[in-house]
C-alpha cells in the first residue's frame, strides 16, 4: 500500500473517536494490552512523561518536549488529534514518523489489527510506542487521547504522571461532574510515580490527593509553586502561563526522581522554541495583520472562556467570528462565553462529526447572534476576509477541525 492508502485504511476500517464520536470510544485497555503483547511490549522500554487534562494538554506537552530537546535528549512526542497530515501525532525532536514506518507498521500487522478489531487510536498508540522503542528515544512525552483510566496511552508506567486541569468536556464519557471526572484523569497516577497537578480546583484536589495516597504518589500542584516565574513562550495565548508553571514544576519534579539533568537554560530556551522544536500550530496562532487575524484550536467552555478574554483584550473596529464545531457540542453553555459584538460566519468542518452549518444558524439565531451560513469553511474564511476592514480581527475557532482546515 501506498502511504496515502495506508492512511485511508486506518481511517475507513476503524472508529475513529476524532471523525465519529462515540460510537469509536473504547473504555477497556484489553486489546491495547493486547496488540502490546504482539509487539513484544515496546512501551516497556520507554521512560515516559504521561500528561492528561481537559485543557492544555496538548500546550504542556509540546512544552515539555522542547524544553527534553533543548536539554539535549532525544525525545518522542506522541499527541492527538492531528491538524494536517496523520504523522504530525508522533515525532521524534520535532520530526514527524516517516511514511515508511507507517506503511510498514500496518502492512507488518495488518492481520492481527484486523483480526482483533482494533480501533484507530489503538494502533496509532502502539505505532507511537513502537517507533520510539526502536529509535532508542531518551525520554517520551505521551499525552492521553480522551480521559485518562481507560486511554489507550495508559499502559506505562511514567517517571512524572501531569493533569493539567478538569473541566466539563467529552461528559458522555467521563462523567457529568468535575470529581468524577478527575477519578477518571487520575487513572495515570502509578504506583510511586509522582503527579503534578497543574490547577488546583476545590471539586476535585481531594480526589487527586486520595487517589495519590493509595498508589504512594508524591502529588505536586503547580500553581501552589510560590518563585514567581519569569519563563517567556513563543506560545502567545495568555492562558499558557498556567501550562508555563506546570511544565516547569514537571521539569524539576523529574530532575529531582530520575538521572535527568535539565538546566534553568533549558527551560528558558525550550519555552522560548516551542513551535520551532516541535511543530505545534493552532495555539493563540496569529496568521496574519491588517487585518490580524487569530486561530485557537480551544473547543469546550473553559478554553473558549479563556480565549474570548484574550479576544477582548486585542484592539479591534470590528471582530469577524469563523466558526465551526462539532455535533455533540453543548451550545447554550458556550452562548454565555461568545461574544455578541461580532458577525459570525458559521460552517461545519469537513468530518461526519462536524454540526450541520443550518442547525448551528438555527441555535446562533435563537441566542440572537449576528450570523451567516457557508458551505465550508474555506468558504466562511473567504468571505470574513472579504467583509474585513484593516483594523478589524478575524477569529477563526469552535474546534480543532475547523482551524485544520485554514491552517
Amino acid at each position: 500500500m501506498t502511504y496515502q492508502e495506508t492512511i485511508n485504511w486506518m481511517f475507513s476500517k476503524l472508529p475513529m473517536y476524532q471523525r465519529q464520536g462515540k460510537s469509536a470510544y473504547k473504555a477497556d485497555l484489553s486489546n491495547t494490552l493486547t496488540l502490546a503483547a504482539h509487539l513484544n511490549h515496546p512501551e516497556q522500554h520507554l521512560k515516559t512523561i504521561h500528561v492528561a487534562g481537559t485543557n492544555g494538554k496538548g500546550s504542556t506537552a509540546n512544552m515539555l518536549a522542547s524544553i527534553c530537546q533543548e536539554a539535549g535528549y532525544k525525545t518522542g512526542l506522541f499527541t492527538s488529534p492531528h491538524l494536517k497530515d496523520y504523522r504530525e501525532r508522533i515525532r521524534i525532536n520535532g520530526v514527524p514518523v516517516s511514511k515508511q514506518f507507517v506503511i510498514g507498521f500496518i502492512n507488518r500487522n495488518k492481520a492481527f489489527l484486523e483480526k482483533k478489531s482494533l480501533s484507530f487510536f489503538e494502533m496509532t498508540t502502539l505505532m507511537a510506542f513502537d517507533y520510539f522503542a526502536k529509535n532508542d528515544v531518551d525520554i517520551a512525552i505521551i499525552e492521553v487521547g480522551l480521559g485518562g483510566r481507560l486511554d489507550s496511552t495508559n499502559i506505562i508506567h511514567p517517571l512524572v504522571s501531569v493533569i493539567t486541569n478538569i473541566g466539563l468536556d467529552h461528559t458522555q464519557f467521563l462523567g457529568h461532574d468535575l470529581a468524577t471526572i478527575a477519578r477518571e484523569k487520575a487513572g495515570i497516577i502509578k504506583s510511586k510515580a509522582p503527579v503534578v497537578i497543574g490547577e488546583t480546583q476545590k471539586e476535585t484536589q481531594t480526589v487527586f490527593k486520595t487517589i495519590a495516597a493509595e498508589k504512594q504518589s508524591p502529588i505536586y500542584f503547580a500553581d501552589q509553586l510560590q518563585e514567581k516565574l519569569s519563563y517567556k513562550s513563543d506560545l502567545l495565548g495568555e492562558y499558557q502561563q498556567k501550562n508555563i508553571k506546570t511544565a516547569v514544576q514537571t521539569i524539576a519534579v523529574l530532575n529531582q526522581e530520575s538521572s535527568f539533568k535539565i538546566s534553568k537554560e533549558n527551560i528558558t530556551l525550550g519555552l522560548r522554541h516551542v513551535t520551532k522544536n516541535t511543530g505545534l500550530k493552532g495555539r493563540w496562532q496569529v496568521l496574519q495583520h491588517n487585518p490580524k487575524i487569530i486561530c485557537d484550536t480551544a473547543h469546550n467552555v473553559e478554553g473558549l472562556s479563556l480565549v474570548v478574554n484574550q479576544l477582548k483584550k486585542e484592539p479591534f473596529d470590528n471582530l469577524h467570528i469563523v466558526f465551526g464545531v462539532v455535533n455533540d457540542k453543548d451550545l447554550t453553555s458556550l452562548f454565555t462565553i461568545l461574544p455578541k459584538q461580532a458577525t459570525y460566519y458559521l460552517c461545519k468542518p469537513d468530518i461526519p462529526r462536524g454540526m450541520d452549518e443550518k442547525k448551528l444558524k438555527s441555535e446562533f439565531d435563537k441566542a440572537n447572534f449576528t450570523s451567516k451560513i457557508y458551505g465550508s469553511v474555506n468558504q466562511a474564511f473567504s468571505n470574513a476576509k472579504e467583509q474585513a476592514k484593516e483594523n478589524d480581527l478575524i477569529f477563526v475557532g469552535g474546534s480543532t477541525f475547523t482551524v485544520a482546515e485554514i491552517i
